[in-house]
């Protein structure tokens, strides 16, 4: 019995690193991500078009440039303020707080830089302007049952700041 490939309608299961330019690993899913092939994945096109025809097991490399991944760095999305003006559970690096504009919408931001009493925000996706790779491992591919076409897989593809991957 031959493996099953990936094609549209599949059930596939995967898992996944994010590495830099550099190599140095950024995110690593060990955890399978479901998903239905062809459907609305939340994958990257370029990442989904490279797993169509793999098969369980096979290791898949794909280089995303800026554009094709997490876009360019907004420079309108960091802000830096007077340490003082910002509560004191926010004062290290890595922290995050979500902040609401005049329309209501929501965003989170993460603290990047504390120096000479001033705070810096950021907003964009920590891999935001950065060329990057996902190295994948395919692990389970079937066919999709009824319920999960009519319904789609629960579990939603995403990364870093649970953004779902487009």
């Amino acid at each position: 019995m031959s493996a099953e490939e990936i094609k549209k309608n599949k059930y596939v299961e995967l898992t996944y690193a994010i590495l830099d330019a550099k190599g140095e690993i950024k995110e690593r899913v060990d955890i399978p991500i479901k998903y239905i092939h062809g459907g609305d994945s939340g994958l990257f096109p370029k990442i989904e078009k490279a797993l169509e025809n793999q098969v369980e097991g096979a290791r898949v490399e794909v280089a995303l440039s800026q554009l094709e991944g997490f876009g360019p760095s907004d420079p309108n999305l960091i802000f830096t303020d007077d340490l003082a003006n910002v509560p004191p559970q926010f004062h290290q690096v890595g922290a995050e707080v979500e902040m609401q504009n005049d329309r209501g919408e929501t965003k989170k931001f993460t603290v990047t830089h504390i120096e000479n009493g001033k705070l810096t925000v950021d907003g964009n996706h920590p891999l935001a302007g950065q060329t990057i790779k996902f190295v994948i491992t395919i692990g389970m591919v079937r066919d999709a049952t009824e319920d999960e076409l009519k319904h789609g897989v629960t579990q939603n593809f995403s990364t870093g700041s649970n953004d779902t991957v487009h």
